[in-house]
């Protein structure tokens, strides 16, 4: 089997660009075969393509594939545990085929979701970081940074769901602050772009209680400046800073700021395990079925080709929520 696959022409040191991919032609052959139908796109996996790589994963080297989630549809097993037809997740990354051991396919349900994207979410991340970090429950007011984000749109809606007595976000734009009012149920939205300090006050006057931050710079700051006594932060990602350098893409919080202010710092990693997975996909299927939730999402149909190009439009901010890209 021919598959055809991105690979890294060269890790990238700061802003990624069209120059740091090219196109491959590959033979595969395994126990199993699977045809990519959906790819996954996060930050995340920016870091993975950069020599001083911080996460505890390997990075990828120049003339390997991008490694990302992807689901496919297995088009021949020679063993038992997968059929022909069967759904499946892998890390196979960018490529229009895989094949491998079966171990390495997971197998999934195709009737839970309206559509096998849903599988692509960074819910497990958003629902470790308010329920199990934060421990977000009844008579909390919870600030989002990054919330029209794949992580941050999920965040809100969780901490809603769990009790939350209010739920502020911050986006980008005026638009994506309306949308996540009026769309996905925030109690109250800004444009960081204008006084997020006092947007805050005027927001939450008695203080915040919980702040989950994906994008920590200023917004971190200024959550400090507005924390209840006792606040939890949950600190989940740094997007201002991911452009930089190592050390300055993974800014060290003001822990002595913190700790005058009463405030409990709480970093977190995106790996989850298994248990973690499950408990966030319990709750997605039934606030689903229930009507509580909305799945904001952006599926790019596009060929192999066009999947960089789409992974720098969502590293700018190009698209609302979890983004994941439909090979055509």
């Amino acid at each position: 089997m021919m598959t055809r696959e991105i690979q890294l022409t060269a890790q990238i040191a700061a802003v990624p660009g069209p120059e740091h991919f090219t196109v491959a032609h590959k033979q595969i052959e395994g126990e199993v075969v699977v045809r990519t139908d959906y790819l996954g796109l996060a930050a995340t996996y920016l870091e993975l393509m950069r020599a001083d790589c911080r996460l505890p994963i390997p990075a990828r080297r120049p003339g390997q594939r991008v490694g990302v989630m992807a689901i496919g549809t297995v088009l021949s097993s020679a063993g038992p545990e997968l059929q022909e037809g069967d759904l499946v997740q892998s890390m196979s990354g960018w490529s229009t085929h895989s094949a491998g051991p079966a171990a390495s396919y997971v197998k999934l349900d195709p009737d839970v979701y309206p559509d096998p994207s849903y599988y692509l979410g960074q819910g497990p991340t958003a629902y470790c970081g308010v329920a199990d970090v934060a421990e977000v429950g009844e008579g909390d007011i919870v600030f989002v940074s990054g919330a029209a984000g794949g992580v941050g749109s999920l965040a809100g809606q969780i901490a809603r769901n769990l009790g939350a007595k209010k739920v502020i976000g911050s986006a980008g734009s005026q638009a994506k602050a309306d949308y996540l009012v009026d769309e996905l149920g925030f109690n109250a939205a800004f444009d960081y772009h204008h006084d997020p300090i006092a947007a805050l006050k005027e927001l939450a006057p008695e203080g915040i209680t919980v702040f989950f931050d994906t994008v920590g710079g200023a917004l971190y700051d200024a959550a400090l400046e507005v924390a209840a006594p006792g606040a939890r932060f949950a600190l989940c990602g740094s997007l201002s800073t991911q452009l930089g350098a190592a050390a300055d893409r993974f800014p060290e919080p003001d822990r002595d700021a913190a700790r005058a202010r009463g405030v409990e710092l709480l970093p977190f990693s995106c790996h989850h395990t298994p248990d973690q997975i499950a408990a966030w996909h319990h709750h997605f299927r039934t606030a689903l079925d229930q009507s509580r939730f909305v799945y904001p999402r952006t599926v790019v149909e596009t060929g192999i080709d066009g999947v960089p190009g789409a992974f720098l439009a969502m590293l700018r901010g190009e698209y609302r929520g979890n983004v994941s890209v439909r090979l055509a």
